[in-house]
Parts: structure tokens; C-alpha cells; sequence
């Protein structure tokens, strides 16, 4: 990859190991919450559904050097269905890495999910050894949650939906300090309206989908309107790759 970033043009980047010398102060609040996310050139986050045709080599080279971050991936209940979610499953190198920085070797799937709609079939749920993580309402199915209790860990944040707020503090609470949201746009949405991210990854695909998929943030206007400042901008295969950061 070609680095883009005033100031660093034309330097090659290595996404898996420059990716981990990237600021990302903690707070005694909660855990940092950054984002990544692919759109087309014209606004659209998936082909019939699935976010898999707007990638390529490049940005899963991006997608796994992101995972290799977080000691949580947040991620929304039709997204982990629709895209088939299995464990985060990191190489040896990728592991060591994570353990080096004092994470466990694996990131703990997080999904949100307020009507626990889980598809029983998951590959997330049946991985031997690994245990995701609920997050879901006090209102939620009782036979739905009985019967997802003894695959995942529950946590209740919220009265009719999810308080994304009050999980993420939660998720801070267990010792967490880094969550990785990966959608779907709602949950993007949610996260915006509460003024939780950090930081916002984003792929540009050179494609243009038409379409009537979701944009990456979809839901209410928040109060205020924040602005990023860009922290990295990286090229390669023609998709670009930016990080913008909360200005401090």
C-alpha cells in the first residue's frame, strides 16, 4: 500500500504492523470506538445484501489488520446473519502481535441485537472454545435469550432496545478498551447519534452500485455535528483507505 496522508506521500505502508503504532487514547469513561466500514463511489454498503463484491485482496488485507486492534468487534445482528459471522479467527502472527500488546489472541464478537433475531445455525455459535458476546434489552425474548445462554455471554443495556451507550460502558467495565464497530449502518447510526466514535474507518471502493443499500451511518441527526480530522490515507488496487479521528 501507498500512503496518501500530507506529509507521508508516497511512503509503502505495512497495514498489519503500521496500523498498530496508530494513537488511540483510552478514557476512564469508556473504551475507544472506532469503525470500519466500505462504500461505493456512490454511497451504497452492499450487492444484494452482502458487503463481499465492494472488497477485494486489498481490503481484507485492511479488515484483518483493523481486527488485530480491538479486544471487542461490535456488530449488528442482520449483519452477523446476513454475512454468516464466524469467531475471529487471527493467524499465529496476527495472535502474537495481539498478545505482545497485552490483548487476548483472539477479539470477542460483540452482537447487538434487541429482539435476539440470531440465526441458531451461526458458525459464531457453534465455535468450540470461543464465547461471543449479547448485547441486548430487558425486554428481550425470554425463550430466545434461555436459549442463547448457554453459547453466549448476555449483557442487558437498555429497556425496549439497546442502549449502545450504557453497553459500551459495560463493555469498559470488563476491562475492555478498544470495541471495533463493523456495522451494519443502524448501528453505525446509533453510535453517531450518541457521540460515541473515536474513529472512522473507511474503505472507498472504485465501484458504482446504484442500488437502494444503506449508506454507512443510518438513523437520527445527532445534536451536534462533530468534525474529524484525517489520520491516515492509503492507496492500493485503486481503493483508497481513510481513518479520521475526533478532533481533540
Amino acid at each position: 500500500m501507498i500512503d496518501l496522508t500530507p506529509g507521508n506521500e508516497h511512503r509503502t505502508v505495512h497495514p498489519r504492523v503500521d496500523i498498530h503504532h496508530e494513537h488511540r487514547p483510552g478514557t476512564t469513561a469508556r473504551p475507544w470506538v472506532m469503525t470500519n466500514m466500505v462504500s461505493s463511489l456512490d454511497g451504497g454498503t452492499a450487492v444484494e445484501g452482502l458487503s463481499g463484491p465492494l472488497g477485494g485482496p486489498a481490503d481484507q488485507q485492511m479488515f484483518g489488520a483493523l481486527r488485530e486492534v480491538p479486544s471487542v468487534i461490535l456488530v449488528g445482528a442482520a449483519t452477523v446473519n446476513a454475512e454468516e459471522y464466524r469467531a475471529a479467527n487471527p493467524n499465529p502472527e496476527s495472535q502474537r502481535r495481539r498478545l505482545d500488546r497485552g490483548l487476548p489472541a483472539r477479539a470477542t464478537i460483540a452482537i447487538v441485537s434487541s429482539s435476539l433475531q440470531l440465526d441458531p445455525t451461526l458458525p459464531l455459535l457453534h465455535e468450540p472454545g470461543y464465547r461471543p458476546i449479547v448485547l441486548t434489552s430487558a425486554n428481550a425474548p425470554i425463550a430466545k435469550r434461555n436459549q442463547l445462554a448457554d453459547k453466549v455471554d448476555i449483557i442487558e443495556s437498555g429497556d425496549e432496545r439497546v442502549d449502545l451507550r450504557e453497553a459500551i460502558r459495560l463493555l469498559g467495565e470488563r476491562g475492555h478498551t478498544i470495541v471495533l464497530a463493523e456495522g451494519g449502518p443502524r448501528v453505525n447510526g446509533q453510535l453517531v447519534a450518541d457521540d460515541l466514535i473515536d474513529e472512522w474507518n473507511m474503505t472507498l471502493s472504485p465501484t458504482l452500485v446504484a442500488g437502494e443499500s444503506a449508506r454507512p451511518a443510518v438513523g437520527p441527526t445527532p445534536a451536534t455535528v462533530d468534525r474529524f480530522e484525517l489520520s491516515r490515507l492509503w492507496l492500493d488496487d485503486h481503493m483508497l483507505f481513510g481513518r479520521w479521528t475526533r478532533r481533540q
